[in-house]
């Protein structure tokens, strides 16, 4: 690989024109697609193999009208202080409200008075009107929109409180100014780690092409695949981090190259053949656990997945061939690795004095040992990187009892971990969503804003009406039931519909109880009857999405993690550092989890991260993270442990691999680490819950990774294996692949000619 790789690289330096026309060409069509393509319709939300799902698909088969999928709004009022809603002037009021609601737009079914659907408060001060659309919310109009909102001013005229919940004026999701501050974040980052304007700026502009033709793509295929909006926001936060990091590796390895004196063009194709082979594997692991969401069978979830593993393996092309190209174009404006302090007034090294770094020394030298210089070199001062190493090295047994007690203590909420699906309870408390679900709760009670539908299927039972009322009686009597409605059955009399509403809130456990409870007597009508009793609407739906992640998230974890296991068992020739990378990753797993618990649902610090209402986890999240910090977490594992082995099979002890491993890529995976944390930072500013906790779910995961897992408890383990870590049954090593990430085959020509033409490595 590694060799096909250099002949890209010196290809796409070479060619530099013809690459970057390429790229500008993508990113132009996938920009017209993105604004020629129609507007998409709201992502459906289906998860097959489900009872909730089974029984909205009865519903609409038998009852079409009941099960539709518009758009919804509930108008809540409120009277005046000492009123009611029921006084003549305030019903009046009400009453003309919801005439305008119906006449409003040509996009409105219905419009339910409240007065005549006897949804009025027992104390009389609140009453709610039910607005549906022919259809879905993101196929509204803003006439439709803005007809709704200036009904509700005008009635707020009239001196009472009006909100509106539902769907129908659903904000789209937006970051604010904190992404932007993410991204300025990597740009110094960037230039502090280059010591370079144009050096920094290689990453950024690669990263924002990629994530550019990444999430256009999207925007063009959006109505044709029902992706949802948070679709892209996923694929935006992916690309952005890794289209940085991979960029960064492969200029930072070009920058070394060009320390050890070879040509540009060298320089670029030995970058992309070494750095760009860590590339290609990291960027493998995260299309494998990306892809593997598919394992869950949640249509969304799994849109999720696919698009944002496209952008990422854009992020990779990108890297492999435009920053070559790019390298070409800027000529000796990208320095060598030991000309950065002259920028900064220091002395400048003279091309080729520095280190070799990354060579391997020559067939027949004897390397220099431990931290000498050269002869006749001046001693360098050894760098962060290699001071902490050799700390680690002495003292990796307290070192990593310190890393995993630190990680255990972060993970401990996880114990206490409550899973959901957010509603409007969980907007920002300046939105009227939420605004008309805190009305609905104190006037009619929690239940009220998410009811549940039982559908009973009485296709072949005798007496239809009366099993349906014997359902209606038997659900009556549970717990936590505040009011059941009398059946309902369709034309042809074989469906009847039961609505219940609950005497707690969606999220609460109690209400998961009472669907199971309910299940659990549709169990005995059943065997009674044969009629078949299921439980729907969006609360079931939230609570069958929660055990069907939980169900997926063991077996998803042994297809992901086995897969990345393989990958990188053929990088790094090794069984155990391999199943060390893994359980490392289940450390920083769980840590942030533990985080995201604390934060977002005990509410510990829920200011500093703008958590106004805390509740339970979003039910997707422990597999998501699973999947994408895995991903993560193998990009910085794979960037850093290739150093060591590059060192070890060149002729190094287990201990100097590991301090040269970290000389070489301490800084650069430091630096990488930081703008990932950064640009998943910026996510915490968007206004939907979802986006903000997913963001820093994936920041503070990324820092336990990077900053424990891999640059402390890795060399650890790394030091207390010694030689054992690098073993490989011979049986194992003869049937692998021999994919040469460490690039071997490229110094085998540099090798050969004129002995005294020949470098030696310099260990500082």
């Amino acid at each position: 690989m590694a060799t096909f790789l250099y002949k890209l690289g010196r290809l796409a330096f070479r060619r530099r024109h013809f690459v970057a026309l390429i790229w500008v060409a993508l990113l132009t069509l996938a920009g017209v697609g993105a604004a020629s393509a129609p507007t998409a319709a709201s992502s459906s939300f289906s998860i097959p193999g489900t009872e909730a799902q089974k029984a909205f698909d009865l519903l609409d088969e038998r009852v079409p009208e009941a099960s539709a999928d518009g758009a919804s709004a509930r108008v809540v009022f409120k009277a005046p202080a000492g009123e009611k809603v029921t006084d003549p002037a305030n019903k009046a009021e009400i009453q003309k409200t919801v005439s305008e609601l119906k006449s409003g737009s040509d996009q409105v079914a219905s419009a339910a008075d409240p007065f005549a659907a006897k949804v009025v408060s027992k104390d009389g001060t609140t009453a709610y009107a039910s607005v549906t659309y022919k259809v879905t919310s993101m196929e509204l109009t803003d006439g439709s929109r803005d007809a709704l909102e200036k009904t509700t001013d005008e009635a707020r005229d009239s001196g009472m409180t009006v909100e509106v919940g539902g769907d129908a004026l659903q904000a789209m999701p937006h970051t604010g100014a904190t992404e932007i501050i993410g991204i300025a974040v990597a740009a110094v980052v960037l230039v502090i780690t280059f010591g370079s304007l144009v050096s920094a700026g290689l990453p950024l502009l690669t990263a924002l092409i990629g994530v550019g033709i990444g999430v256009s793509s999207i925007a063009a295929l959006a109505s044709a695949l029902d992706l949802g909006t948070t679709t892209s926001t996923l694929a935006m936060m992916i690309g952005l981090a890794v289209g940085i990091d991979y960029a960064l590796f492969i200029v930072s390895r070009y920058r070394a190259e060009l320390a050890e004196g070879r040509e540009r063009e060298d320089a670029a194709g030995r970058a992309v053949g070494t750095a760009g082979s860590a590339v290609v594997f990291a960027g493998l692991t995260v299309v494998i656990a990306l892809v593997g969401l598919a394992v869950v069978n949640i249509p969304m979830l799994t849109k999720m997945g696919f698009a944002a593993a496209g952008t990422v393996a854009i992020a990779v092309l990108i890297a492999l061939t435009m920053i070559p190209a790019l390298l070409g174009y800027a000529g000796r404006k990208v320095t060598p690795t030991g000309e950065k302090g002259r920028l900064f007034g220091g002395r400048k090294k003279a091309a080729g004095a520095g280190p070799a770094e990354g060579n391997a020394p020559v067939k027949g030298s004897t390397p220099a040992k431990g931290s000498a210089p050269a002869k006749g070199s001046t001693p360098a001062k050894e760098n962060l990187g290699t001071r902490w190493a050799r700390f680690v090295v002495r003292r990796p047994v307290a070192v990593l009892l310190l890393g995993v007690l630190g990680l255990g203590a972060a993970a401990l909420p996880v114990s206490q971990l409550e899973l959901g699906l957010p509603d409007d309870g969980a907007q920002p408390t300046s939105t009227t969503q939420r605004k008309a679900y805190d009305l609905i709760a104190d006037g009619f009670g929690p239940g009220y804003n998410g009811p549940l539908m039982v559908v009973t299927d009485l296709k072949g039972v005798d007496d239809a009406k009366g099993e349906a009322a014997a359902v209606q009686k038997k659900i009556a009597g549970l717990d936590d039931v505040l009011t059941v409605s009398p059946p309902q059955l369709n034309k042809a009399g074989d469906t009847a519909m039961i609505s219940v509403v609950p005497s707690s809130k969606p999220s609460g456990t109690e209400t998961e109880d009472l669907v199971h409870a309910i299940r659990g007597e549709a169990k005995d009508v059943r065997a009674d009857s044969g009629a078949e009793v299921m439980v729907t609407g969006t609360t079931a739906m939230n609570i069958d999405v929660s055990q069907k992640l939980n169900d997926a998230l063991l077996p998803y974890l042994a297809l992901v993690v086995g897969l990345a296991f393989l990958l990188l068992i053929v990088v790094f020739r090794s069984v155990l550092v391999p199943l060390k990378a893994a359980l490392g990753f289940l450390l920083s797993v769980l840590a942030a989890l533990g985080a995201v618990v604390a934060v977002f649902q005990w509410g510990w610090l829920g200011s500093l991260f703008g958590v106004e209402q805390t509740g339970p986890i979003m039910s997707m999240m422990p597999i998501f993270m699973v999947g994408v910090v895995f991903g993560l977490a193998m990009d910085y594992e794979v960037f850093l442990v290739t150093r060591m082995r590059e060192a070890y099979v060149h002729g190094e002890s287990p201990h100097e691999a590991i301090v040269t491993g970290f000389k070489h890529g301490a800084r650069v995976v430091s630096a990488a680490a930081v703008i990932m944390i950064a640009v998943f930072a910026g996510f915490i500013g968007s206004s939907e819950q979802m986006v903000k906790m997913i963001g820093f779910g994936l920041a503070i995961a990324v820092f336990f990774d990077a900053f424990i897992v891999r640059m402390a408890l890795v060399p650890a383990v790394l030091a207390l294996l010694g030689r054992k870590a690098w073993w490989l049954p011979r049986w194992l090593d003869r049937s692998l692949p021999n994919v040469d990430v460490e690039g071997e085959g490229l110094r085998t020509p540099a090798d050969q000619g004129d002995p005294d033409e020949k470098r030696e490595l310099v260990r500082v």
